[in-house]
């Protein structure tokens, strides 16, 4: 793995997208490759626009007074914003900040991402305005543990998890810290976290799974390879080994900087940072440039057989 994991965007402008209009395609093209092979793409700017009076109605709630879950959460498929009650205005606004947000980050993909373009599920965005640094949050939920993610009421059925972060935080970065490359955890690790037994176990969960999501039952669809992710994104978590003695490197991000990572394929702890925003995106297998370095085709290698049917 290399010293920094990430690349910085130098040549996309906020304004007018790519300074070239004519490499457009296949610079496209490179910034797919380069996310699906786990590095991490960061913008020191905005790529986007995000006002500053929404950003500043952001930083001066008193978040505590209306009532958060763990974080507010926009969901653009059925326009709903989820996770806070309070003041009525106050909420209006805030789905109006969301909603600008979400928007705004899947036009800059279109432009950024095009190989994707189109073919993507839209998934939640979401704002953190709560401090990362000692948060007291349940083990599995612990936003500071190194862990890769999946979704338990999502499956991805070999997809992608795109993410877009973004740091609103005026004056402090958002530490993160990474590890290894996906391909070497799964190589130590997925064995001990259950692959094997899931595998073997593939032909009747795909039988029930699939017959089950024909059905419509709620939370069916869930190949082995989503039944294993969620395992091994608990599994990480609870290794109180890994966590302590594995390969760390520290990732700072600084004030209004955007980063774009696969959190399916880069193992990512959030160590310190307060009030950053995020878009999530769910790249089907069909659309990826590289698909030999998806997580499901790594871990089917190591299985020796399908994971995703």
């Amino acid at each position: 793995m290399p010293n920094l994991p990430w690349i910085l965007v130098e040549d996309y402008k906020q304004a007018n997208g790519w300074v070239r209009s004519d490499q457009n395609e296949a610079r496209a093209r490179a910034y797919c490759r380069m996310l699906e092979r786990g590095q991490i793409l960061f913008f020191r700017e905005l790529p986007f626009c995000l006002s500053r009076e929404d950003r500043e109605f952001l930083l001066a709630q008193e978040w505590a007074e209306l009532r958060m879950h763990k974080n507010v959460s926009y969901r653009p498929g059925d326009d709903s914003l989820r996770g806070v009650t309070g003041d009525a205005e106050t909420v209006e606004r805030l789905h109006s900040i969301l909603r600008n947000y979400s928007n705004q980050v899947i036009d800059f993909l279109t432009k950024f991402l095009a190989p994707y373009a189109g073919k993507w599920t839209l998934d939640f965005s979401s704002f953190r305005p709560f401090e990362e640094e000692r948060r007291g949050l349940p083990l599995h939920k612990r936003n500071d543990l190194l862990h890769v993610d999946a979704f338990p009421s999502r499956p991805t059925r070999g997809g992608r998890i795109l993410r877009v972060f973004t740091n609103l935080n005026p004056t402090k970065s958002r530490v993160w810290n990474t590890t290894e490359s996906f391909a070497e955890l799964a190589g130590k690790y997925a064995e001990e976290a259950g692959l094997s037994r899931i595998a073997e176990d593939s032909w009747v969960s795909r039988t029930v799974q699939d017959l089950g999501e024909k059905l419509g039952f709620r939370g069916m669809g869930r190949t082995p390879y989503d039944m294993f992710m969620l395992g091994f994104h608990d599994y990480l978590k609870e290794n109180t080994a890994f966590q302590k003695n594995c390969q760390k490197i520290r990732l700072e991000f600084p004030p209004l900087a955007t980063w774009l990572v696969f959190t399916d394929g880069v193992a990512h702890a959030a160590m310190s940072g307060q009030y950053a925003m995020e878009q999530t995106v769910l790249i089907p297998p069909t659309a990826l440039v590289e698909p030999e370095y998806a997580p499901y085709r790594i871990l089917e290698k190591i299985a020796g057989r399908p994971l995703v049917s």
